[in-house]
């Protein structure tokens, strides 16, 4: 039973990939009409401005989400240390978490400056955009962002479902 139950839950999280991974696609072609829309209006160098702080965008935010994930992971490590765990496996586990920690503050500290730049890019696009374009453009950017997290997290549950199940399954004989 558990381990049809798992099977379904994981189908659930696949098809529900299925639909992040369209909506994803769909906000792509949003972002490229945008990005038309921004080349014709733009002087150019306030178009690479623009390029820039969204190519960044995705990779900010991939980053500060993958750090945290791992620091996730050796914190439920640290938490399962005890009188057995070898001093040299719990010395590892404490230098990953301090530099996992220090590379999460410094990718806030780049998200933080992202953000900074945001206000930059949306003042010029202010300048050249409808208030219906710069409305459209927040929302490409919020959702770009909202589905970035919405991808990494699914990722991460259809990864812990398959590994139960692929533990489950390996314990029955």
């Amino acid at each position: 039973e558990l381990i049809s139950s798992l099977r379904s839950k994981l189908r659930m999280l696949w098809e529900e990939r299925e639909l992040v991974l369209s909506e994803a696609r769909e906000c792509a072609e949003r972002g490229e009409e945008l990005e038309v829309t921004v080349r014709e209006l733009c002087k150019p160098n306030e178009f690479e401005r623009y390029m820039m702080f969204i190519g960044d965008l995705e990779k900010v935010v991939s980053l500060l989400l993958c750090l945290s994930s791992r620091l996730a992971r050796v914190q439920n490590a640290m938490r399962r240390i005890d009188g057995n765990t070898d001093a040299e496996e719990k010395q590892s586990l404490n230098e990953r978490h301090q530099l996992l920690s220090r590379q999460r503050e410094d990718a806030k500290d780049l998200k933080e400056n992202l953000d900074r730049r945001e206000r930059v890019v949306s003042g010029i696009l202010a300048k050249y955009l409808t208030d219906q374009q710069l409305q459209d453009y927040r929302r490409f950017v919020q959702l770009k962002t909202s589905l970035l997290i919405e991808q990494k997290d699914l990722e991460e549950q259809i990864k812990f479902f398959e590994e139960q199940l692929g533990s489950l399954e390996e314990s029955i004989p």
